[in-house]
């Protein structure tokens, strides 16, 4: 059967009665991306690779359970979204088995704020700055990784990492901060 022309619920149709060239054509539709996004959380490409492995036969396997959450969404949309959670939950217990997660207490949540720094950071490229965020340390990673590459707002991140929404925001926060930081540093050198 010619795959390569099917719509996203036809190959979904196709993957539940085991067809290995329905299941090879969405591995080729969405590999690069299921891959991306383990990388910037796990900043590993052999991780990255196995998660990204383990995601789709997690997927293939649970396909009976997928379900548009609106018939008048795009199926393939949706069905991208479902196949990312499983890559960002399947990457994050990898990160858990790899570090121990920061505890913050909570007062030391209520006295932090979010500063704003005016500072010009216009001649910054996007690139440097996403470099920058894969030089951060674990949490502040995976946090602004999820927040601006991946577009989860605070209340999703919670849910995702099963941190309170109030940790999420000191993370995100101290996470920028330190990114100015690093990036201030670096074009202190430069100059």
């Amino acid at each position: 059967m010619q795959t390569k022309n099917l719509n996203i619920d036809q190959l979904i149709e196709s993957c539940k009665k085991a067809d290995k060239s329905a299941q090879f054509e969405l591995y080729k539709r969405y590999y690069k991306t299921l891959y991306n996004t383990a990388f910037r959380i796990l900043n590993n490409s052999c991780e990255a690779e196995d998660v990204m492995q383990e995601s789709f036969l997690s997927a293939y396997s649970k396909l009976g359970t997928f379900k548009a959450e609106n018939t008048n969404a795009n199926s393939e949309a949706t069905f991208g979204a479902w196949l990312k959670r499983i890559v960002i939950n399947k990457s994050l217990t990898q990160l858990k088995k790899i570090n121990k997660h920061e505890k913050v207490p909570l007062e030391r949540i209520e006295n932090i704020k979010e500063e704003d720094d005016y500072s010009d950071y216009s001649s910054v490229k996007a690139g440097e700055v996403l470099k920058g965020i894969q030089q951060l340390k674990g949490n502040y990673k995976l946090v602004l990784n999820l927040h601006f590459i991946e577009g989860y707002d605070y209340e999703e991140i919670s849910e995702i990492t099963k941190w309170s929404n109030q940790n999420i925001r000191v993370q995100i926060a101290r996470a920028k901060q330190k990114l100015k930081e690093n990036l201030k540093l670096k074009y202190e050198q430069i100059t």
